[in-house]
């Protein structure tokens, strides 16, 4: 009966995307998954999950410029920052089993879609109708504004990888553009928006889900955190027990230039979930 329940709630999964915004303090999440559609995919995924052997592999990413001109200010990326967006990645993911790969790169001059995509948005379905490319083992990326709609204010959003059998074409990644290597977005512009949004997709939770109670992100060696750290609070510990909140963790909404972790069991866990849900032999 809850394997039914669990497909049931599966299958009706497009909506669901983790969201970051900007806000006075930093990164601010408003992402909703509820009780009912979280546990049923963790335990659709307990039933089914097919453990990974953790063998290197490389994962094609598609890259979607949008942008409303021409011009860098307008969300036209040059190639160079989307190289040195595929580095950091793979910098980034060099103590798990993934890497990163630059399979294609197309560019579109939209300006609704640049200033309106957002989460379920209709900009959104048509973007990504008109531009998803491959499978559920390949990473699209688009890049746009966030600059109105329910989209505004965004650094990025990303599906999870159990949503991809409901709504393949919603698959992928948004951020904003501003927020890769070399971009105008202050204390975002490392390229460390990707970095989170792709651990996302390959089925990480943030560090602080949960707070100091409950399962939490379903990782081990995560320490449990209260709440988001914005900024770089050195030595913060806002959980009793399991050591100092992982602000070092790119699952966390500290700057950019604080973020310089993946743990073990994170790895694990995308490993294994890439292969139970995208069939990414890791």
């Amino acid at each position: 009966m809850y394997g039914l329940l669990a497909v049931a709630v599966l299958s009706a999964s497009s909506a669901v995307a983790t969201r970051l915004a900007l806000n006075g303090t930093g990164r601010a999440c408003g992402t909703y998954i509820s009780d009912e559609r979280r546990a049923a995919a963790e335990g659709h995924f307990l039933e089914n999950k097919i453990s990974a052997s953790a063998q290197p592999t490389s994962i094609n990413l598609y890259w979607h410029v949008i942008a409303q001109d021409s011009t860098i200010s307008g969300g036209y990326l040059p190639a160079s920052q989307i190289a040195d967006s595929i580095s950091v990645m793979n910098a980034d993911y060099a103590n798990t089993s993934i890497s990163w790969v630059l399979a294609g790169t197309d560019y579109t001059i939209n300006s609704d879609w640049f200033a309106n995509v957002g989460p379920d948005s209709s900009q959104q379905t048509a973007m990504k109708q008109a531009l998803r490319v491959g499978g559920g083992n390949d990473l699209n990326v688009y890049t746009v504004g966030f600059t109105s709609g329910t989209g505004v204010g965004l650094l990025g959003y990303s599906t999870f990888p159990y949503s991809y059998s409901g709504a393949p074409q919603d698959d992928g990644v948004v951020i904003l553009f501003s927020s890769v290597p070399g971009g105008s977005t202050t204390k975002y512009n490392k390229g460390r928006t990707l970095t989170h949004e792709a651990g996302h997709w390959v089925g990480l939770y943030h560090t602080f889900q949960d707070g100091c109670i409950g399962a939490g992100d379903l990782v081990d060696d995560t320490p449990p955190e209260a709440s988001p750290a914005f900024g770089c609070p050195t030595g913060r510990d806002t959980c009793s027990g399991g050591g100092v909140d992982p602000i070092h963790n790119y699952m966390d909404y500290t700057y950019d230039s604080c973020m310089n972790q993946f743990t073990s069991g994170q790895a694990k866990r995308m490993a294994d979930q890439v292969l139970t849900y995208r069939g990414i032999t890791i």
